[in-house]
C-alpha cells in the first residue's frame, strides 16, 4: 500500500496552556529524549520539563514565560514528530510558526535533536531580550473564514499610520508588534473588525527590528556548525523551501538568527507553499494544543484547496476524513501516531 504524504507543522508560543498541562506525561512518559532534555536542564540548574509538565496546576505567571514555554512546546512537538507512523505516512516537508521554526529545524534534520533542544531552550531565554514593546492579534477573517481584501488593506494602512509593524501573518489573522504607545493608538485607526484586537500578555515585539538584542544573543551563543542540510524540505517564514541538495547550511543559520527574528514571519505563505509545492494527502499539526488549526484552516480556505472555500466546508471535510490532523486532538492523534 502506498504511503500517504504529509506536511508537518510545528507550533510556536501560546500553544501550551492549562488544558495541555501533563501533555508530556500523557503521551511521552518514559521517552529517552525526554530524559535527556530533563538532564540538560537539571545540569543547568533549571526546572526539568517533567517537573514543569507535572505541576499540580497551570501557573499563568510561570508556564507561558518564554524560558519555560519554549522548551516545553518544543519537547511536546518534537516527541510527537517521532511518534508519526512512518510505515503509513511519508513526511514530504516540514514547517513551523514563529518559535516553531526551531522545532522544524530538528524535525527536518537540519540540526540534531540535541542541538534543536539547545536552540529552543536558549531562544526561550533570548526571546525576552528586546527593546520595549509587545504584540496584538487582529482578526480580519469573518465567520466564514474569508478575508475581505479591502479590510486587509485598511488594517495595514492603520498600522502604518501609528508605527505598528506586521509580526506574523497567520491565515485570517495578523499579529502586529511595536512600542506599547503605538499599540495603544492603533485601535482608533482600525476599520470595523469581527472583534477588537487582543493584546498578548507577556509577548515582546517578536519578528521586528526591536528584537535585535535577541538576535545578537543567538548569534553569539548558537554556532553555525550545528546546522547542516535538511533531510526533508524545510519551509521557512517567507515561504522559501530549503531542500537537501540546494541548502547552504551557513545561510540557513544566518536566516534563523537574522531575518527569522527581525522580520515579519509569514506563516500563511509557508502553508500556501506547502499546499502548492507538495500537494500533501494531509497536513499534520504537532502538539501541544490545536490553536494553530484555525490559522491553517483559514490559509486552506484562502487557496480554496480541495474546493474548501469556507469554514463550514472545512468543518464538514474534517468530520468525514480530516485533511488537517491535529495531534493535540486525541481522536485525530490516533490517525497518525504509532
Amino acid at each position: 500500500m502506498a504511503k500517504e504524504t504529509v506536511v508537518v507543522v510545528c507550533p510556536g508560543r501560546g500553544t501550551y496552556n492549562a488544558p495541555e498541562l501533563g501533555y508530556l506525561a500523557r503521551h511521552h512518559a518514559g521517552s529517552p529524549w525526554l530524559a535527556y532534555f530533563d538532564a540538560v536542564r537539571s545540569a543547568a540548574g533549571k526546572p526539568t520539563l517533567t517537573e514543569l509538565d507535572g505541576a499540580k496546576k497551570f501557573d499563568a505567571k510561570l508556564h507561558p514565560r518564554g524560558d519555560v514555554a519554549a522548551p516545553l512546546i518544543h519537547a511536546c512537538a518534537f516527541l510527537d514528530f517521532l511518534t508519526l507512523d512512518r510505515e503509513r505516512f511519508e513526511v514530504v516537508a516540514v514547517t513551523g510558526n514563529s518559535m516553531g521554526w526551531y522545532t522544524a529545524l530538528a524535525c527536518a534534520g537540519a540540526v540534531s535533536g540535541e542541538h534543536g533542544f539547545a536552540i529552543a531552550d536558549a531562544m526561550g531565554v533570548n526571546s525576552q531580550k528586546h527593546a520595549a514593546g509587545g504584540q496584538a492579534v487582529i482578526v480580519m477573517a469573518g465567520e466564514d473564514w474569508r478575508v475581505d481584501p479591502e479590510t486587509e488593506r485598511a488594517v495595514e494602512a492603520a498600522c502604518g499610520r501609528v508605527g505598528v509593524l506586521p509580526s506574523i501573518r497567520l491565515g485570517g489573522m495578523l499579529v502586529v508588534a511595536g512600542p506599547e504607545a503605538a499599540l495603544d493608538a492603533l485601535n482608533a485607526h482600525l476599520p470595523p473588525l469581527p472583534r477588537p484586537p487582543l493584546r498578548l500578555a507577556g509577548h515582546g515585539p517578536f519578528h521586528t527590528p526591536l528584537m535585535q538584542a535577541s538576535a545578537d544573543a543567538a548569534r553569539g551563543q548558537l554556532p553555525a556548525d550545528w546546522f547542516s542540510t535538511p533531510d526533508v524540505p524545510l519551509i521557512d517564514g517567507r515561504g522559501k523551501v530549503w531542500r537537501r541538495f540546494e541548502t547552504d547550511a551557513a545561510a540557513l543559520w544566518d536566516y534563523t538568527f537574522g531575518h527569522q527574528i527581525l522580520e515579519a514571519y509569514d506563516f500563511t505563505a509557508a502553508i500556501t507553499v506547502a499546499l502548492r509545492e507538495f500537494a500533501p494527502d494531509r497536513v499534520v499539526l504537532l502538539g501541544p494544543g490545536e490553536t494553530l488549526g484555525g490559522a491553517i484552516g483559514q490559509a486552506i480556505v484562502a487557496q480554496r484547496w480541495l474546493d474548501i472555500d469556507s469554514k463550514s466546508v472545512f468543518s464538514l471535510r474534517q468530520e468525514e476524513d480530516p485533511f488537517l490532523v491535529a495531534m493535540g486532538r486525541e481522536a485525530q492523534r490516533r490517525i497518525i501516531a504509532i
